[in-house]
């Protein structure tokens, strides 16, 4: 019987595809100008910013991290939008009495600001973000510290997301998965990771608990 759902947020409760790569854009053209276009930043969707700074700009990193989250938060509301029916679906799950947890790789409080901008707050239980663990996804450990507060066990969960980290992340902590084909990269990059679901609607969820 399913429990609970652990959701990842950036591109999969909101889409915030656009806001992620514009960002990029703007801290990597002015540290590399005209070196990067819009499709260049796809691989830097998923990743923790430390991950994809410690990379691109080495020994830079806490400036980088810096200059992104500044124009990130300015940009924020202008740039963000709902995906179809996920607050519905999520209200739906809720009265179902599903549990709700948001587990990401961004920081609590910009989480928050996402969460207030659906109107989605007081449907999660609580969130596991960035400063709650030393390993983000795809390691277990913010999987397993979620199944830990829920006092769940790994069956009694579906982990979902739109990348690979958060596939890879579920089967690390052996709990069951599900892709979203709305994924920006796409459904045919998620099947590589062979979740266990694929949802072509956030609605999906409703008959995959009710069936579980």
């Amino acid at each position: 019987m399913i429990k609970a759902l652990l959701f990842d947020f950036d591109g999969t409760l909101l889409d915030t595809n656009e806001l992620i790569i514009e960002t990029f854009l703007h801290v990597l053209n002015e540290r590399f100008p005209g070196q990067y276009k819009a499709e260049d930043c796809l691989p830097f969707i998923g990743p923790s910013l430390k991950e994809t700074f410690d990379t691109l700009t080495p020994g830079e990193t806490e400036m980088m991290i810096t200059k992104y989250r500044e124009w990130n938060l300015i940009h924020h509301d202008d740039l963000v939008k709902e995906y179809d029916g996920v607050v519905e679906t999520l209200e739906k799950l809720k009265e179902m009495g599903v549990r709700l947890v948001i587990v990401s790789t961004k920081r609590r409080d910009s989480i928050a600001r996402g969460l207030n901008i659906l109107g989605a707050s007081h449907l999660f239980e609580f969130v596991v973000g960035l400063e709650d663990v030393t390993h983000v996804k795809p390691h277990p450990e913010p999987i397993l510290l979620a199944l830990e507060k829920l006092g769940l066990v790994k069956e009694e969960v579906i982990m979902i997301g739109d990348n690979s980290h958060d596939i890879e992340g579920g089967k690390n902590a052996g709990v069951c998965t599900a892709g979203v084909s709305w994924a920006f990269k796409g459904r045919a990059f998620l099947q590589q990771f062979n979740p266990d679901y694929m949802l072509e609607h956030m609605s999906d969820l409703i008959s995959i608990v009710k069936e579980a």
